[in-house]
């Protein structure tokens, strides 16, 4: 009962930091674990109408299973879970906006009379593909490179300048307002998309949009996870050691 009681208050992101299968679990539900992490069990059951016991043992089951993909993220050093952020998800957003927005022009073109939804989907990606661009360059330009300095700081015991913005949580605050736009925007999608699944008159290309837009939500929510749950509150830490 107290370990019940305890998980009930334990905040989703740091379930989902400690063990990202449990992503799944609360993907099912519908309950947003990157954005909006800050939120404990017990208050995310309450709002959905979900029992809070019944959330507790699909994640207990996930928790108790075995995993060779199951990556520990969080016992990473920051410099290079922000090389694998850099390499592995930035690059993919890099590589996968340009294929989509062919896509979604071609069958906006083709289906668009047919299919109204598809222009506002079209409009909804072509935004993200603006802000998602202009919001990585920042993040690589800007907090990622004192991420960096930090690390490299405390490894040979200097003592760093302080950076033009302040303090590191100030470009964080306006990353994880960014994060919160991106994730409002991708649940729109979602819902204009019927949760991915293509009209039953869909050609070869609509299924294969859909298909690529549904893996660029869900990379897209392991991204922001690893930034808003893992990488931002250990550079907040981080950064206090050197006040």
């Amino acid at each position: 009962m107290e370990t019940i009681l305890k998980d009930s208050q334990k905040q989703i992101g740091q379930f989902v930091a400690e063990d990202f299968r449990t992503a799944a679990v609360f993907s099912n539900y519908g309950i947003d674990f990157c954005c909006r992490g800050h939120r404990t069990v017990e208050e995310v059951c309450d709002k959905n109408g979900i029992e809070t016991s019944e959330l507790l043992d699909k994640l207990q089951i996930v928790l108790s299973s075995t995993s060779d993909q199951n990556i520990d993220y969080k016992s990473w050093p920051l410099d290079l879970l922000v090389d694998y952020i850099e390499k592995k998800h930035h690059r993919y957003v890099e590589e996968k906006v340009p294929v989509l927005l062919q896509f979604l022009n071609k069958l906006c073109r083709v289906h668009g009379e047919r299919h109204p939804e598809l222009l506002k989907i079209n409009e909804h990606f072509t935004a993200s593909a603006g802000e998602l661009a202009t919001h990585m360059k920042k993040e690589e330009l800007i907090l990622f490179p004192f991420i960096k300095k930090m690390m490299n700081a405390t490894i040979s015991k200097s003592a760093i300048e302080a950076p033009h913005f302040g303090t590191v949580e100030n470009p964080i605050a306006m990353m994880k307002d960014e994060h919160d736009n991106e994730g409002v925007r991708f649940r729109d999608i979602a819902k204009l998309t019927n949760n991915y699944n293509p009209p039953a008159d869909a050609c070869n290309t609509f299924r294969v949009t859909y298909a690529m837009l549904e893996e660029f939500e869900k990379d897209l929510h392991l991204h922001i996870h690893l930034e808003n749950n893992i990488l931002f509150p250990k550079a907040i830490k981080l950064e206090q050691q050197f006040s």
